[in-house]
């Protein structure tokens, strides 16, 4: 085998030794599950645990909760909201449909998400509702008050609710008794084991990871000077039924297409491979707004595209063999036809 490297090898070369080509990405490909952005959106612990603190005391350390008074402060300091969500253990979209629920208001996902990530942006600014966000603030600090006060109800053995948690099970005892002792290392251990360590903040960075990525391969498309059409996420493009990350040189004469992505889940890697087959797929057949034989590139990075080894290969030859990693990345425009749209070097 005379090339090192997928994007080397001719097609002849590439189908008779797949499987060593094969190990030559999964060698390229890296992990980086253990670091993550912190992202403009973290809260760190000090700030979180003032608003916890804020909270215990107006609550008279978890003695009563009083929906007037915690409003009120909630207002001025808007961490209490992200505690009290921390305390049910809800994301903000199911914070917002129990409490549209109970008050009968209109109260999105997108709101929620939306009044979270506002807190977290800036977590020390007080807030000013209008009289339309106004009461569904209220809504969701009634709703919290209520689920809190009453802690976990029963339910058949074979069913779990949600929260059936050391620190709300018996209602506002159980949130005082934690609050004044603590809670075992073996509890911590076992909640967390419930619930991923890190999974809301994972979640909220999630497309941060993937800029990293599109980033490296702007700055590569970019100091060639290649002309380049990156799309919005969801965004609609003619021709295709969903958008590459990148087009060269244009969406109106697509010559080449990148396709990049990041993960650490096989699944999710699984889904990549079969969207770049179908982008493959649609280059071989061309279309009223596509031109027949554009090149399908594909840029990866992450632990999840590791797992599959015939998955590896269908990516491979669905690209020709075009399937660049970080550790690669440096190579992207002089083996492919990247190179036919350079203006600088």
């Amino acid at each position: 085998m005379a090339s090192t490297y997928p994007f080397e090898a001719s097609f002849e070369e590439l189908s008779a030794h797949a499987d060593a080509f094969v190990d030559e990405v999964f060698a390229s490909l890296e992990s980086g599950f253990l670091v993550m952005p912190r992202g403009q959106g973290f809260v760190a612990f000090p700030d979180f645990e003032n608003g916890y603190e804020t909270l215990k005391q107006v609550t008279e350390n978890f003695s009563k909760l009083e929906e007037p008074i915690i409003f009120a402060t909630a207002l001025r300091v808007p961490l209490v909201l992200v505690v009290l969500r921390t305390m049910l253990g809800f994301t903000p979209s199911e914070w917002a449909y129990v409490a549209g629920q109970s008050s009968g208001l209109e109260i999105t996902q997108g709101f929620a998400r939306s009044l979270d990530r506002k807190i977290r942006l800036n977590p020390m600014t007080p807030l000013r509702p209008s009289p339309v966000i106004e009461p569904r603030i209220r809504a969701l600090v009634e709703i919290a008050c209520k689920m809190l006060s009453d802690g976990a109800p029963t339910t058949p053995p074979e069913l779990l609710h949600r929260l059936d948690k050391a620190d709300t099970r018996g209602g506002l005892s159980s949130a005082k008794a934690a609050a004044a002792m603590g809670v075992p290392y073996a509890m911590l251990l076992y909640e967390r084991f419930l619930g991923r360590p890190f999974a809301g903040h994972r979640d909220s960075i999630s497309e941060l990871v993937g800029d990293v990525l599109e980033l490296a391969i702007e700055t590569e498309l970019t100091n060639a000077g290649i002309s380049f059409r990156k799309t919005r996420r969801a965004e609609r493009v003619p021709g295709f039924d969903q958008a590459p990350d990148f087009i060269v040189p244009s969406e109106f004469n697509p010559q080449i297409v990148i396709e990049a992505k990041i993960t650490e889940d096989d699944g999710t890697a699984r889904d990549k491979v079969t969207r770049i087959q179908h982008l493959a797929s649609l280059s071989a057949s061309g279309g009223p707004s596509l031109p027949r034989g554009f090149e399908v590139i594909a840029c990866i990075g992450g632990r999840g595209f590791k797992q599959r080894r015939e998955d590896m290969k269908k990516m491979l030859l669905a690209t020709k063999g075009k399937v660049f990693t970080v550790k690669t990345l440096t190579k992207l425009i002089e083996f492919t036809r990247l190179k036919e749209f350079r203006t600088t070097r």
